[in-house]
Protein backbone atom coordinates (compact mmCIF):
# COMPACT_ATOMS: atom_id res chain seq x y z
CA UNK A 1 0.00 0.00 0.00
CA UNK A 2 2.82 2.42 0.89
CA UNK A 3 4.64 1.61 -2.37
CA UNK A 4 1.45 2.26 -4.34
CA UNK A 5 0.89 5.58 -2.55
CA UNK A 6 4.50 6.63 -3.14
CA UNK A 7 4.22 5.69 -6.81
CA UNK A 8 1.01 7.69 -7.23
CA UNK A 9 2.58 10.71 -5.52
CA UNK A 10 5.49 10.50 -7.96
CA UNK A 11 3.10 10.41 -10.90
CA UNK A 12 1.24 13.43 -9.57
CA UNK A 13 4.48 15.39 -9.28
CA UNK A 14 5.54 14.31 -12.75
CA UNK A 15 2.28 15.73 -14.06
CA UNK A 16 2.83 19.02 -12.22
CA UNK A 17 6.27 19.72 -13.58
CA UNK A 18 7.08 21.22 -16.90
CA UNK A 19 10.26 21.20 -18.86
CA UNK A 20 10.74 23.81 -21.51
CA UNK A 21 13.57 25.44 -23.38
CA UNK A 22 14.34 27.55 -20.29
CA UNK A 23 15.21 24.54 -18.12
CA UNK A 24 18.88 25.36 -18.71
CA UNK A 25 18.42 29.07 -17.99
CA UNK A 26 21.31 30.97 -16.47
CA UNK A 27 21.21 32.13 -12.85
CA UNK A 28 20.57 35.71 -14.04
CA UNK A 29 17.62 34.56 -16.17
CA UNK A 30 16.19 32.54 -13.27
CA UNK A 31 16.48 35.57 -10.97
CA UNK A 32 14.81 37.79 -13.56
CA UNK A 33 11.92 35.32 -13.98
CA UNK A 34 11.49 34.99 -10.22
CA UNK A 35 11.58 38.78 -9.75
CA UNK A 36 8.88 39.28 -12.41
CA UNK A 37 6.71 36.54 -10.87
CA UNK A 38 7.19 38.15 -7.44
CA UNK A 39 6.00 41.52 -8.75
CA UNK A 40 2.93 39.84 -10.30
CA UNK A 41 2.18 38.00 -7.04
CA UNK A 42 2.32 41.20 -5.00
CA UNK A 43 0.04 42.97 -7.49
CA UNK A 44 -2.46 40.11 -7.19
CA UNK A 45 -2.26 40.32 -3.38
CA UNK A 46 -2.97 44.07 -3.43
CA UNK A 47 -6.00 43.48 -5.66
CA UNK A 48 -7.37 40.71 -3.40
CA UNK A 49 -6.75 42.56 -0.13
CA UNK A 50 -6.11 46.30 -0.57
CA UNK A 51 -5.00 46.69 3.07
CA UNK A 52 -2.13 44.29 2.37
CA UNK A 53 -0.29 47.06 0.49
CA UNK A 54 0.02 49.04 3.74
CA UNK A 55 1.24 45.93 5.60
CA UNK A 56 3.85 45.21 2.92
CA UNK A 57 5.05 48.82 3.10
CA UNK A 58 5.47 48.53 6.90
CA UNK A 59 7.15 45.12 6.78
CA UNK A 60 10.88 44.89 7.51
CA UNK A 61 11.17 42.09 4.96
CA UNK A 62 8.86 40.46 2.40
CA UNK A 63 9.40 36.83 1.33
CA UNK A 64 7.43 35.91 -1.79
CA UNK A 65 7.00 32.42 -3.25
CA UNK A 66 5.09 33.01 -6.52
CA UNK A 67 4.46 29.32 -7.28
CA UNK A 68 4.48 26.59 -4.66
CA UNK A 69 3.47 23.31 -6.30
CA UNK A 70 1.69 20.77 -4.10
CA UNK A 71 0.70 17.22 -4.95
CA UNK A 72 -0.58 14.37 -2.84
CA UNK A 73 -2.02 10.89 -2.80
CA UNK A 74 -1.94 9.73 0.83
CA UNK A 75 1.57 11.25 1.03
CA UNK A 76 1.89 14.87 -0.03
CA UNK A 77 4.72 17.22 -0.83
CA UNK A 78 5.18 20.82 -1.88
CA UNK A 79 8.04 22.84 -3.31
CA UNK A 80 8.68 26.34 -4.63
CA UNK A 81 11.27 29.09 -4.92
CA UNK A 82 11.05 32.69 -3.81
CA UNK A 83 12.80 35.96 -3.13
CA UNK A 84 13.32 38.01 0.03
CA UNK A 85 12.97 41.75 -0.38
CA UNK A 86 14.20 44.18 2.23
CA UNK A 87 13.56 47.90 1.70
CA UNK A 88 12.36 47.10 -1.82
CA UNK A 89 15.62 45.36 -2.81
CA UNK A 90 16.12 41.66 -3.52
CA UNK A 91 18.43 40.35 -0.80
CA UNK A 92 18.25 36.58 -1.19
CA UNK A 93 16.59 33.65 -2.88
CA UNK A 94 14.95 30.76 -1.01
CA UNK A 95 13.24 27.43 -1.49
CA UNK A 96 10.25 26.10 0.43
CA UNK A 97 9.53 22.40 0.86
CA UNK A 98 7.04 20.48 2.92
CA UNK A 99 5.39 17.13 3.29
CA UNK A 100 2.30 15.58 4.80
CA UNK A 101 0.63 12.24 5.41
CA UNK A 102 -3.09 11.56 5.61
CA UNK A 103 -6.25 11.19 3.55
CA UNK A 104 -5.51 13.52 0.65
CA UNK A 105 -5.33 13.48 -3.12
CA UNK A 106 -4.80 16.18 -5.71
CA UNK A 107 -2.45 18.83 -6.97
CA UNK A 108 -2.40 22.61 -6.90
CA UNK A 109 -0.22 25.65 -7.29
CA UNK A 110 -0.38 28.46 -4.77
CA UNK A 111 1.52 31.63 -3.99
CA UNK A 112 2.76 32.52 -0.52
CA UNK A 113 3.74 35.94 0.82
CA UNK A 114 5.41 36.11 4.23
CA UNK A 115 5.81 39.50 5.93
CA UNK A 116 8.41 40.00 8.64
CA UNK A 117 6.88 42.90 10.57
CA UNK A 118 9.68 43.37 13.13
CA UNK A 119 13.44 43.74 12.86
CA UNK A 120 13.82 40.83 15.31
CA UNK A 121 11.71 38.39 13.27
CA UNK A 122 13.59 39.30 10.08
CA UNK A 123 16.99 39.00 11.79
CA UNK A 124 16.16 35.53 13.17
CA UNK A 125 15.02 34.37 9.75
CA UNK A 126 18.11 35.71 7.97
CA UNK A 127 20.46 34.22 10.60
CA UNK A 128 19.09 30.70 10.11
CA UNK A 129 20.44 28.24 7.58
CA UNK A 130 17.03 26.57 7.39
CA UNK A 131 13.81 27.77 8.96
CA UNK A 132 10.78 25.59 9.69
CA UNK A 133 7.39 27.26 9.97
CA UNK A 134 5.73 26.25 13.22
CA UNK A 135 8.97 25.10 14.86
CA UNK A 136 11.32 28.06 14.42
CA UNK A 137 8.55 30.65 14.13
CA UNK A 138 4.80 30.92 13.89
CA UNK A 139 3.16 32.66 10.97
CA UNK A 140 -0.20 34.32 11.50
CA UNK A 141 -1.99 33.50 8.25
CA UNK A 142 -4.02 36.60 7.43
CA UNK A 143 -7.75 36.42 7.83
CA UNK A 144 -9.32 38.61 5.15
CA UNK A 145 -12.95 39.71 5.24
CA UNK A 146 -15.35 39.75 2.30
CA UNK A 147 -14.55 43.43 1.69
CA UNK A 148 -10.80 42.72 1.56
CA UNK A 149 -10.09 44.02 5.07
CA UNK A 150 -7.45 42.24 7.14
CA UNK A 151 -8.15 41.13 10.72
CA UNK A 152 -6.53 43.74 12.96
CA UNK A 153 -5.20 41.11 15.41
CA UNK A 154 -3.36 39.31 12.59
CA UNK A 155 -1.83 42.57 11.38
CA UNK A 156 -0.19 43.05 14.81
CA UNK A 157 1.76 39.75 14.72
CA UNK A 158 5.55 39.68 14.12
CA UNK A 159 5.18 37.43 11.04
CA UNK A 160 2.11 37.58 8.78
CA UNK A 161 1.41 35.26 5.86
CA UNK A 162 -0.90 35.28 2.87
CA UNK A 163 -1.69 32.23 0.73
CA UNK A 164 -3.30 32.67 -2.69
CA UNK A 165 -4.44 30.38 -5.48
CA UNK A 166 -5.62 31.41 -8.94
CA UNK A 167 -8.96 32.45 -7.47
CA UNK A 168 -7.46 34.82 -4.88
CA UNK A 169 -6.72 34.54 -1.18
CA UNK A 170 -7.23 31.13 0.42
CA UNK A 171 -8.94 30.83 3.80
CA UNK A 172 -8.25 28.24 6.47
CA UNK A 173 -4.88 27.07 5.16
CA UNK A 174 -1.98 25.94 7.28
CA UNK A 175 1.65 26.58 6.39
CA UNK A 176 3.15 24.81 9.43
CA UNK A 177 5.82 22.23 8.77
CA UNK A 178 7.18 23.91 5.65
CA UNK A 179 10.94 24.38 5.61
CA UNK A 180 12.50 27.46 4.04
CA UNK A 181 16.16 27.30 3.03
CA UNK A 182 18.50 29.72 1.25
CA UNK A 183 19.25 29.12 -2.43
CA UNK A 184 22.46 29.89 -4.25
CA UNK A 185 21.42 31.34 -7.61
Amino acid sequence: MAALALGMTGLLFAGCTTTDTKSSATAAEKKQELDAATDATLTKLYESAPQSKELVARARGVLVFPAVLSASFIFGAQHGTGVLRVAGQDTGYYSITGGSVGFQAGAQSKAMVILFMTDDSLAKFRASSGWTIGADATIAVASVGANGSIDSNTAQQPIVGFVMNNGGLMAGVSVDGSKISPLLL
